[in-house]
């Protein structure tokens, strides 16, 4: 079926007097057609979009919004935590609690606690370098307490926080190093993938290391990259369990290959970017250096700093715009949000598309995959074409995710953002400018409810 895209200025908003509720305001149904997963049984999900007041949550978000239940007690962790060259150290990674999701999202900067987090370290040093995002929390279920927790991290660094060390092949050298995101006067960063593990529900954090890289020789530089966007990398992950696995869904900035701006190929660069899966045994992740395998196009089998495959149905083929994270006028998907949905039985992907430098897209994407077992033959890589859910002209939206709600029912199946039912909260963030200037927000406007 052919589906309707909507722009937030076609909907009116209803003004939300003091201490009012959220009023459902304007509902506007999407059908998703998607090829059958599993067997032509298989149903296509639909879903609602349900208009409401802003949720807005008060405090720095640049990542996906990680959680879990300790106890009865929702527990969230945005934020950031680290030195950063180009932005300077934050302290901003905190976590914020309430008796459901709600309470915990209500709550002001002021009223987030600082947990105890690892020191970075110097340039030459082994350790911690660089800034910190957690973008997903799992929580060991060997654990009835609740309190062990492994965050997976999104980290960013530079050739001067992390200069390249010829013995390991780590950090990164700069010459013809390409512009950041803010313009000529700023570097572009390099993201890898991390954990941090807690034994007390997030009070205190030990880094257990990278597990996902690119090295010096997959940097895309100069001449080529003019995007402003990463050197290369991997990051902005998402991660659920399957088995006795953690599968991790992560953004793949990098040259699938060694770059050389002799022989540079757009579309091969293309060929290995996109939304990438990769995947540790959760045995491993109190001890994850060199453990997590990539997708390689057959099986689980290319090494953490190695060359993987990118999920094919998930990249834009360049005949629609599509193209190498390096080009400034090109188009990619980033930024998953994975869940399992209990209502429809199946794997739901958020997504960002970036549209032009900076990492620049006004518009939110849904993939599902109906495989549950993530372990078997190339189920991970099963997912449908993304759908268009929403788009704001002029404005920019990053980190979509689903988010659940304050109901009897989610807070009695302890529902966080990598497991839902029927329905949920639709959370972005929303950067755009107005009359008082520049304006970022992290916040819901929608409740999407699912039909099977």
């Amino acid at each position: 079926m052919k589906h309707k895209t909507i722009s937030d200025n076609s909907i009116p908003l209803l003004r939300r007097g003091a201490g009012a509720k959220p009023q459902l305001a304007f509902v506007v149904l999407f059908f998703f057609a998607f090829a059958a997963c599993t067997s032509s049984k298989t149903k296509q999900p639909a879903f609602t979009l349900t208009k409401t007041d802003k949720f807005l949550f008060n405090s720095f978000v640049d990542c996906n919004m990680a959680e879990v239940w300790v106890g009865d007690t929702f527990r969230i962790f945005p934020g950031k935590y680290g030195e950063d060259t180009l932005w300077g150290f934050s302290d901003n990674l905190r976590f914020g609690n309430g008796a459901n999701a709600d309470e915990a999202f209500a709550n002001q900067f002021e009223e987030l606690i600082t947990p105890n987090m690892p020191k970075n370290v110097k340039p030459t040093e082994d350790g911690l370098h660089g800034a910190v995002w957690f973008e997903t929390v799992y929580q060991d279920a060997a654990d009835p307490s609740g309190k062990t927790l492994y965050a997976v991290y999104h980290n960013e660094n530079y050739p001067w926080n992390y200069p390249h060390k010829e013995s390991t092949g780590e950090g990164y050298i700069y010459k013809h190093w390409p512009v950041g995101i803010t313009g000529e006067t700023s570097p572009a960063a390099v993201c890898r993938i991390g954990i941090m593990k807690s034994t007390d529900g997030g009070y205190h954090w030990d880094n257990r290391g990278i597990f996902i890289e690119d090295l010096q020789p997959r940097m895309i530089l100069k001449p080529h990259n003019t995007s402003k966007t990463f050197a290369g990398g991997v990051g902005d992950p998402s991660a659920v369990a399957s088995g006795d696995y953690l599968y991790l869904f992560y953004g793949e900035y990098g040259y699938p290959g060694v770059y050389d701006s002799a022989t540079y190929d757009p579309v091969k660069e293309w060929s290995g970017q996109c939304i990438s899966v990769a995947r540790i045994k959760l045995s491993d992740l109190d001890n994850p250096a060199g453990k997590a395998r990539r997708w390689d196009g057959n099986d689980f089998a290319a090494m953490p700093d190695g060359v993987g495959v990118p999920v094919k149905s998930l990249q834009i083929p360049m005949e629609a715009g599509g193209g190498p994270a390096s080009a400034p006028n090109k188009m990619f998907h980033w930024g998953p949000s994975v869940s399992w949905n209990t209502y429809l039985n199946c794997w739901v992907m958020m997504m960002a598309r970036s549209e032009s430098t900076s990492w620049k897209g006004s518009a939110i994407y849904i993939s599902f995959n109906f495989h549950e077992d993530l372990t078997q033959g190339d189920n991970s890589q099963q997912w449908t074409k993304p759908q268009q859910v929403l788009n704001i002209p002029e404005h920019t939206l990053w980190y979509p995710s689903l988010q659940p709600m304050n109901t009897p029912e989610d807070i009695a199946n302890k529902y966080t953002s990598v497991r839902l039912g029927k329905r949920a909260r639709l959370f972005f963030k929303d950067m755009f400018t107005n009359d008082a200037g520049f304006q970022s927000e992290y916040k819901s406007e929608y409740i999407i409810e699912f039909e099977k």
